[in-house]
């Protein structure tokens, strides 16, 4: 009750101030900036994002342009809608505009801005695009093409077995890309799939408990959180959005704890015939290298290794050729909810079920 009152009281005044803010009179601006729908105090453009702020913003640029300029509450920002404009922001003036707003998410969930996606550009971010470039380079996703055709298979096999029946497929993709990034970049699965006979599991997570972190880590990386555009309201979490960082980043620390530790008791256990085996491996090596710009603490080795964990690779060109899909009996096109859920990736809010139905010979499978 006392954060919704708090909540409550901090809109109000929010109001109040916007009204009061409208009616003063206020100095023309000398610069010519791009054209933008007018803000309104305090809050700027917030009003104008809905829960599909993309959505939104596709519809702004429609009105004002390729090239517009909102204001989210203190913050004053270019919005690059044209393949044209992109140009312009990542490749000709890309220096100028690569580093990210220090938001709650990178503080929270990247170990205080420790991985490339937070990162602000200079020595340290330029130091771990030049580790991944070698530690995940062509010669190293050669050397795991034998897992990436073997979990493919896997995968194939998967669905197969459920010819006929209600798959959300949605499940299947995330097992797949876990089960090929984990053996890729951790060298085994850090998930267990099932109870053993005692009932406890193999790892200190499930697959479902992974994919959960995971989904909920890409969630609040793209969230629009008001404390971080009117930092004096950020006391507040009015969206309860640093608690849940603050909550999935204590289990992202203990999965990143058990792979890093796993991966050190081995490299003792092996001593003199440790062999590399993972991007794990390769990136505590690098680590200890002495003439490393910036040093590498425990804290960056766990903010490159998530970063490991949100490659992603699609299989739907392997689904379009080796499966006829269809809905569910009872079902139609106008059933399906086109809600989607906003974050660093944006998917269906209700998860789809389909029918698998093979169309290759079973052998293929």
């Amino acid at each position: 009750m006392p954060n919704n009152l708090e909540s409550l009281l901090a809109l109000i005044l929010i109001a109040a101030l916007a009204l009061l803010s409208r009616r003063l009179p206020k100095r023309p601006s000398q610069r010519k900036l791009p054209p933008g729908p007018r803000p309104w105090p305090i809050i700027g453009n917030m009003n104008l994002l809905g829960s599909s702020p993309h959505r939104s913003l596709h519809s702004l640029s429609q009105k004002y342009g390729d090239l517009m300029l909102i204001k989210l509450g203190t913050s004053i920002v270019l919005v690059a809608s044209s393949a044209e404009m992109a140009e312009q922001f990542l490749k000709v003036h890309d220096a100028n505009f690569a580093t990210r707003p220090a938001l709650a998410a990178g503080k929270y969930t990247a170990y205080n801005y420790s991985d490339m996606t937070w990162a602000p550009y200079g020595p340290y971010w330029r130091q771990a695009r030049k580790i991944f470039s070698e530690v995940l380079n062509t010669k190293s996703l050669e050397f795991f093409k034998p897992i990436r055709v073997e979990e493919g298979r896997s995968f194939l096999s998967r669905l197969h077995a459920l010819s006929g029946k209600p798959v959300v497929l949605r499940e299947h993709l995330s097992h797949y890309t876990l089960s090929n990034i984990s053996r890729m970049v951790l060298s085994n699965k850090c998930f267990s799939e099932e109870e053993e006979e005692d009932g406890r599991h193999n790892s200190i997570f499930k697959l479902g408990e992974l994919q959960a972190m995971l989904d909920e880590g890409f969630l609040l990386n793209g969230v629009i959180n008001i404390g971080d555009w009117i930092p004096w309201l950020s006391f507040l979490d009015l969206q309860g959005y640093v608690k849940r960082m603050k909550e999935l980043y204590k289990k992202l620390d203990m999965f990143n704890e058990f792979v890093i530790n796993d991966h050190e008791a081995r490299r003792a256990a092996e001593n003199d015939f440790f062999t590399f085996k993972d991007a794990v491996d390769m990136l505590l090596e690098m680590a200890k290298n002495p003439n490393l710009e910036v040093k590498m603490t425990r804290d960056c080795i766990k903010g490159l290794l998530q970063l490991g964990l949100k490659l992603v690779q699609t299989t739907l060109a392997n689904l379009l050729h080796g499966f006829d899909m269809r809905l569910v009996e009872g079902m139609g096109p106008q059933d399906i909810c086109l809600e989607e859920l906003y974050g660093l990736t944006v998917h269906p809010k209700e998860s789809l079920e389909i029918i698998m139905e093979p169309k290759l010979a079973p052998h293929l499978y």
